[in-house]
């Protein structure tokens, strides 16, 4: 509808000019016709009729254009008053969109020299307001820093769509009606309380940045590097009297340190390290001062003030971020600690458990008293585990990729170089709740025989009777063959034998009561169950006997085993009877026998018998 009547305005204005121009025709005609200074008269008369009716004619076009003007400018009255009806109402209408925006709206600051002076809201001529708003305050800012300056000159340019803030040749700020209808206020009126904020800024620039303020900068600065100087002097000076103190008192009050009789730090050691402290702290103190001193130099000058500030900023922003952080981590700290006490706890009541049934107190059917701490020390590690899977998400940093990281290598390295570790680890466990053995127990395993004396979860310790510790890693004790002596001497009763070969002439008889009398006096063996005699084989030149006996104590075998070879002996030499072992061949030529001479009994002085001894 407003394209239309635009399109009308047009017309009407086109049509008003085709008038004025042919009125003015009428006009220079009519002049010329009543020119009659240049006209004979004999052609006056005889176009007299012809010109009468072209001026007739004229003037009866002119009252026509006369009045089509009248027309049109009635019209154009009429629209200009439709057009200014439509503009108030357009008017209106941004208003009330503008004051519906202004409450979410945040406008952007025009900051210059760390002050902001006014804000802007709108777009101008392609620019944003945060480049207009940029833009304006580095023009301020440069005109601040001159030594010229002349903050009145600042002018307003009023146009009819925009009011530019003028230095010179060089545009400040273009204030445009969307400018004034975001502020509420007329173009005219924001363009000059606009103008009277950079006047009063520029003033306080010039001030900021005038030679007798320079000055006073210049003499600051002195100030503070002589200040640092004396600073630096009188850390010096405390610092040698400190050192002077420290080495007086290791003659006096600085007594040597001991632990268990061993002289961790002696009076000389203990004034060193004061002394090196002392010197670390001196340094510490100078660098403190440093970090404090150097922005303050900068600080002094604007043109170095931001450094300034970027320098506080590496000091101050590292603590207040650990302070900080340490603030917001603490409800994650609160939430570890009940974590870990819960398990910590949990922990202690297994432990509780398990210590009563290794006693006996509490029975369970089906587990063994041995296999209470071995459980305990699984449970308490899938425990521990699970805290740190808990736990885990609310450390420090556990969700930075570094972190992150270096957990995947350390699990990988494990897993990589820990492959024999893992499978002694699995060992030991199975070879705990298969139970071969226990501490204490006597085994043989593979060639070696002795008391186990530990179980870990990677090793198993032997102690054979000669005192020597073997270590054997728990994936060998499970590839091999173990027998346990200790677990039948308690059950049923460890059977310890020995063979002996007596020659034919011996009645069986009388040797079975000979080994069996000798298997009983030999400490260790018990008589119930009571030792037998098998006899194992009928030789060419003898028989073979076993003795067979009970024992309790197995970890004692070795001393009972010689007991009873001694036994066998005396009972057999009191007898008179040869042991032919190793073998004998009875040649019966006056030789002594092989019976002790402490032992003969009935022996004739011709009769002598001769024996040789020949291995088989």
């Amino acid at each position: 509808m407003e394209i239309n009547k635009i399109k009308r305005l047009v017309l009407i204005l086109l049509m008003s000019f085709a008038t004025i121009g042919a009125q003015a025709q009428l006009e220079q005609a009519v002049k010329k016709i009543f020119a009659g200074d240049s006209i004979t008269g004999v052609h006056a008369s005889m176009k007299q009729g012809s010109d009468s009716a072209y001026v007739a004619n004229l003037q009866k076009t002119l009252e026509t254009a006369r009045l089509n003007e009248a027309n049109m400018r009635m019209e154009m009255e009429q629209m200009k008053l439709q057009m200014a009806a439509a503009d108030s109402v357009k008017y209106a209408r941004q208003r009330q969109r503008i004051d519906s925006l202004r409450q979410f709206t945040k406008g952007i600051p025009v900051v210059a020299d760390g002050d902001t002076l006014f804000y802007l809201y709108t777009k101008r001529g392609g620019y944003t307001p945060q480049q207009r708003a940029q833009m304006t305050g580095s023009a301020i800012e440069e005109l601040g820093r001159r030594f010229n300056l002349r903050p009145d000159s600042v002018s307003v340019d009023h146009s009819d769509i925009v009011s530019d803030l003028m230095y010179g040749n060089k545009v400040l700020l273009s204030l445009t009606d969307q400018d004034a209808l975001w502020e509420g206020v007329s173009r005219d009126s924001l363009a000059n309380e606009r103008r009277q904020n950079v006047v009063d800024k520029l003033h306080e620039m010039k001030a900021e940045h005038g030679i007798w303020r320079m000055a006073k900068r210049i003499l600051y600065f002195v100030l503070v590097i002589v200040g640092q100087y004396f600073l630096f002097r009188l850390t010096n000076w405390l610092f040698r009297k400190l050192k002077v103190r420290i080495l007086r008192l290791k003659d006096t009050k600085i007594k040597p340190v001991s632990i268990q009789g061993y002289e961790l730090l002696d009076a000389q050691k203990q004034a060193n390290l004061l002394v090196f402290l002392a010197s670390v702290g001196r340094y510490i103190l100078m660098g403190l001062q440093l970090l404090f001193t150097v922005p303050l130099i900068f600080i002094i000058f604007p043109q170095t003030e931001g450094l300034a500030y970027r320098l506080l900023g590496y000091i101050w922003n590292p603590i207040r971020g650990i302070f900080v952080g340490i603030i917001d981590y603490i409800p994650k700290l609160f939430t570890i600690i009940v974590i870990w006490y819960a398990v910590k706890y949990l922990v202690r009541f297994v432990l509780y458990l398990a210590r009563e049934v290794e006693g006996g107190r509490l029975k369970i059917n089906g587990f063994y008293p041995d296999w209470a701490m071995p459980t305990f020390h699984i449970i308490r590690f899938l425990l521990y585990a699970f805290m740190i899977a808990m736990i885990y998400p609310y450390l420090p940093g556990s969700n930075s990729g570094v972190f992150q990281g270096i957990s995947v290598f350390v699990g990988l390295i494990v897993s990589l170089g820990s492959s024999t570790v893992i499978g002694n680890i699995i060992a030991g466990l199975v070879i705990t709740y298969m139970r071969p053995f226990k501490i204490g127990d006597r085994i043989q395993l593979n060639d070696t025989t002795g008391n186990i004396i530990e179980k870990t979860p990677l090793v198993t310790r032997i102690r054979t009777p000669k005192n020597e510790v073997v270590t054997v890693p728990n994936s060998f004790v499970m590839s091999s063959h173990t027998v346990n002596y200790s677990t039948s001497a308690r059950e049923y009763g460890l059977i310890i034998h020995s063979e002996v070969s007596i020659g034919y002439d011996i009645p069986w008889r009388k040797v079975n009561e000979l080994l069996i009398d000798a298997a009983l006096n030999t400490p260790g063996v018990v008589d119930d169950p009571r030792p037998f005699v098998l006899e194992t084989s009928l030789s060419d030149w003898y028989p073979v006997y076993q003795v067979n006996a009970y024992i309790k104590e197995a970890d004692k075998m070795p001393q009972i085993y010689s007991n009873l070879h001694q036994n066998i002996q005396d009972k057999f030499n009191e007898a008179g009877i040869e042991i032919m072992s190793p073998h004998y061949m009875a040649m019966r030529d006056g030789n002594e026998t092989t019976i002790p001479k402490d032992d003969l009994r009935n022996t004739s002085p011709t009769d002598k018998t001769a024996q040789e001894s020949k291995p088989k």
